[in-house]
């Protein structure tokens, strides 16, 4: 703890001039955490003791992946002179999937650090991030964290830093957040730059949420900036765009444990509750009012997350449907992105569409409801939204191949992002390559430093939820760095491939895909399916088609019982005889067996497992 973090004002009282608000945003892994870590210990609100490494990532999974999923705001003190200011710091998240929660940190703050690994440099998230912070006005102060790093280049990534915002390479702040070198200059530097809030304290109270989440004790922990006016304790409060009214139990700050206070004023951050079980009811983006003196005017808020990745989740034990239902209704709680429907499959019975932002978010939920709720789950390969206009003029729009319309289809519209991609300059043929069997168009390369392009293309956002990123890091050594953001919608020639078992449709297995990989994806199923799918009595055939037209064929050939056995002499005739009885039996058999497909099949032709039980 540093002698110049002196104990806490009281929150009611400190003036705006005497507060900063400020996020750290950063690409995955530069350190956000950590140097968060370092402001809680330097600045004294965590004692040593209580002090471990990612402090402010409360969940497991969190900590082992090492990556912030969720948002968390914690308030500091800091005295520079005669004066203690009050620094209200938000750590966000570093991974394209969580830019949504990135965003609404922004709109809560004056200022942002810009923090670059000094070993890696600027990688695509930084960038976006960046663009989001200045569309948002804030000042931006650029710092380059893991200096003390054996690989850390620090005059090379400065200057590329300077060259990117405008400004002197010595600007450029460097530090440590492992061993907290240089982390009081930055602090320093906060309280000189980043601009006071600014706000009416007359005016009637207006209080932006940009976060809440569950608490199953005291219900939806709501957690705001106050813009206009103050709140305090049992008010009665008003939601501007629910008009839903409640009583202000508990009003605080988090230091970064909740203090409760006696309210906040004018550019301060912190929590409320009212007790309140449903935090669909606490919006984020909403504005809190005062019932009694409401504002007539509310904040500019947010919109909600569209969801970019579909994925039906599906209990492996169909008695736990009931479970899975009432554990997305709690991860729903503290999770507002997260979208969901029923739905049924032939093949799997009962489950639920879900939306999610990304394929990290899918894989985060998919982990959190095994773990937290104990369920074994099966989840169907991820799929984006399309829009299909059939001959009689009508539109569906299809989060699941089951639904595509039989029949004659007139157009199909898919989503399509922008997508950057920073990489070293020696592979770009290499990516090149790989967006153009994506279906890629190129729309511009830029070189940020002699050695490092970033590369803009657009792209279906089919192509890219399924692996784009294992292939896209594979090919570059894992030193290539991917955004990208939605831009609309276009046409295109796509076909909906049914994978039939003997005749028989499985709606799991079913893909929209491209009319020129529509080959390649049947040939890949059928033959992953005749190694999963364990031998019958009888030969089965596996299909791929398009409508009604056949485009891939696999067999699985039957078992054969040896009914010859028990024939240890005698005439030619008297085995002639059995064989034949034996075939009939086959063709009986083919006519009424149904070819049932064990679960570790279907887990295993999901995910791309093709050693299955079969095999093993």
């Amino acid at each position: 703890m540093s002698p110049r973090a002196l104990k806490p004002l009281e929150p009611s009282a400190t003036p705006p001039e005497l507060i900063r608000n400020f996020c750290i945003i950063a690409h995955i892994d530069h350190g956000k955490s950590t140097l968060a870590d370092r402001m809680l210990q330097i600045t004294g609100v965590v004692a040593d003791r209580d002090m471990r490494a990612q402090y402010l990532d409360r969940m497991d999974i969190e900590r082992e992946r090492g990556i912030t999923i969720k948002s968390q705001a914690v308030r500091m003190p800091w005295s520079t002179g005669d004066e203690t200011f009050a620094l209200n710091m938000i750590d966000t998240p570093g991974h394209v999937d969580f830019t949504y929660e990135v965003s609404r940190s922004l709109a809560a703050c004056e200022g942002a650090i810009l923090l670059v690994d000094a070993a890696q440099g600027i990688e695509a998230q930084t960038l976006a991030n960046l663009y989001l912070a200045l569309e948002n006005d804030l000042h931006i102060i650029p710092v380059l964290n893991k200096i003390d790093l054996p690989a850390a280049d620090p005059e090379k990534f400065a200057a590329e830093l300077a060259n990117l915002i405008g400004g002197d390479p010595d600007d450029v702040l460097r530090v440590s957040g492992k061993t907290g070198m240089g982390v009081e200059t930055l602090l320093d530097r906060i309280v000189e730059q980043i601009p006071a809030p600014k706000g009416n304290a007359d005016a009637p109270a207006r209080a932006m949420i940009f976060d809440s989440v569950y608490d199953s004790y005291r219900g939806v922990v709501t957690y705001v900036r106050m813009v206009d006016g103050k709140l305090e304790p049992r008010e009665r409060i008003q939601m501007m765009s629910t008009r839903a009214t409640h009583d202000l139990l508990e009003i605080g700050v988090s230091s970064p444990e909740p203090v409760p206070t006696k309210g906040l004023g004018v550019g301060e951050v912190g929590y409320l509750i009212t007790g309140v079980k449903d935090v669909r009811q606490s919006k984020v983006g909403d504005t809190i009012t005062n019932q009694r003196k409401p504002a007539s005017e509310a904040l500019p808020g947010y919109t909600d997350p569209k969801p970019m990745v579909f994925s039906g989740i599906y209990p492996i034990d169909g008695s736990d449907y009931a479970d899975l239902r009432e554990a997305l209704d709690k991860l729903k709680l503290s999770d507002a992105s997260l979208q969901y429907e029923p739905e049924t499959s032939v093949a799997l019975g009962f489950g639920f569409r879900c939306g999610f932002l990304g394929l990290l978010h899918l894989e985060i939920i998919t982990e959190r409801l095994s773990r937290e709720f104990d369920l074994d789950l099966i989840t169907t390969a991820p799929s984006v939204t399309y829009e299909v206009l059939t001959d009689t003029g009508e539109t569906v729009v299809v989060t699941n191949p089951s639904e595509y319309p039989d029949g004659r289809v007139a157009e199909v519209s898919e989503p399509v992002v922008k997508v950057g991609i920073l990489l070293p300059k020696d592979y770009v043929g290499t990516v090149m390559e790989l967006c153009q069997s994506r279906r890629g168009s190129l729309l511009g390369m830029d070189y940020l430093s002699e050695d490092r392009v970033e590369l803009r293309y657009h792209m279906p956002l089919g192509e890219i939820v399924f692996d784009f990123f294992d292939q896209l890091k594979s090919k570059t050594q894992g030193y290539a760095s991917l955004d990208y953001e939605p831009a609309g919608s276009q046409t295109a020639d796509l076909v909906k491939v049914d994978i039939l078992l003997q005749g028989d449709k499985v709606d799991a297995f079913s893909s929209i895909v491209h009319r020129e990989k529509a080959y390649a994806y049947g040939t890949m199923m059928t033959e992953r399916l005749r190694k999963l799918i364990p031998r019958q009595q009888f030969e089965v055939p596996i299909q791929a088609a398009i409508g009604a037209r056949i485009i891939a064929r696999e067999n699985i050939r039957a078992m054969r019982k040896d009914v010859l056995a028990k024939c240890y002499g005698g005439d030619i005739t008297r085995k002639r005889k059995l064989l034949e009885k034996q075939k009939e039996g086959k063709k009986r058999m083919k006519m009424v067996g149904r070819v049932e497909v064990p679960q570790e099949a279907f887990i295993a032709a999901l995910s791309g497992d093709v050693e299955g039980p079969a095999k093993k």
